[in-house]
């Protein structure tokens, strides 16, 4: 059988394989698009560190053939800030779920976007906690079930985009895994934005968000993601009715400011230290 699409095994650990994610579930497209986004800016696998925190999403850096580490639930924006400012030369990417960013690690996501440090986030958006029975998450939508809100839920979630915009991330998009040209694109050029990046990727969860929610396997969910949610470009369009339910899609935030590391050094450097970025 024909390969499909290009070789990405350098960046990769094959020995690792299969991945732990159940059948259908949205995080190995992702996975495939963080190699596919590493493979176009043509990256040294060495010069790459791949960070995640626990859930479904913190397996990530598991498949990895660079350096990788896996932490604690909701820090691994304080590990991935750690490293950066030990090694600013590397290409950092955080893999977080909607429990690491929004939940317990919602203090270390809004000031990581605050300080403008070179990061990219790539929050996984399942809408569930997967991994540990499928609990409500921060980013379960009014209404839907989970194991916790067996007859709804009656939080409103969180929207990660406005989350990122308020706090003062540089670089913020949100797509799907239907969206896989989208996904790699969006991924590349936020490693190469010089400040903090967040992409949020709506991810699909058969095993709990779709089975709790009677939205059918993999493909019904996938189909989801694409009727519930609208370009940016094509928002003028609508109406305020059209846009009820639905997502919008694209890059929210891509401008320029001064960079966490980069201002370190300069103080370093004034006050006679030898500290780069």
């Amino acid at each position: 059988m024909p390969r499909i699409g290009h070789d990405l095994t350098s960046y990769l650990r094959e020995g690792m394989m299969p991945t732990v994610w159940c059948p259908g579930c949205g995080h190995g497209n992702i996975f495939r698009a963080i190699t596919e986004s590493f493979r176009q800016l043509q990256l040294d696998p060495s010069g790459i560190a791949v960070l995640g925190g626990i859930g479904c999403s913190g397996r990530t850096p598991f498949y990895f053939n660079t350096n990788a580490m896996h932490t604690t639930h909701g820090r691994v924006l304080a590990f991935a800030t750690g490293l950066k400012l030990a090694n600013p030369q590397l290409t950092i990417v955080v893999t977080m779920g909607d429990g690491d960013a929004l939940a317990i690690g919602a203090g270390h996501f809004v000031h990581a976007a605050r300080r403008n440090i070179d990061l990219t986030a790539i929050l996984y958006n399942n809408s569930i906690y997967g991994m540990t029975g499928g609990q409500v998450a921060p980013s379960t939508p009014l209404a839907f079930s989970s194991t916790t809100s067996p007859f709804g839920n009656i939080e409103p979630a969180f929207d990660p985009v406005e989350l990122a915009l308020a706090a003062g991330a540089t670089y913020v998009a949100r797509t799907t895994t239907f969206d896989f040209e989208d996904m790699a694109r969006y991924i590349g050029e936020a490693i190469v934005h010089p400040g903090f990046s967040v992409v949020e990727i709506l991810s699909q969860c058969p095993t709990y968000f779709g089975r709790l929610n009677h939205l059918g396997d993999a493909v019904d969910l996938l189909k989801y993601e694409r009727t519930h949610t609208v370009a940016t470009d094509e928002i003028p369009l609508l109406t305020k009715e059209d846009m009820v339910g639905n997502l919008p899609l694209g890059v929210f935030r891509n401008e320029i400011r001064p960079e966490y590391t980069k201002e370190y050094a300069k103080l370093c450097q004034a006050q006679g230290g030898t500290y780069h970025a």
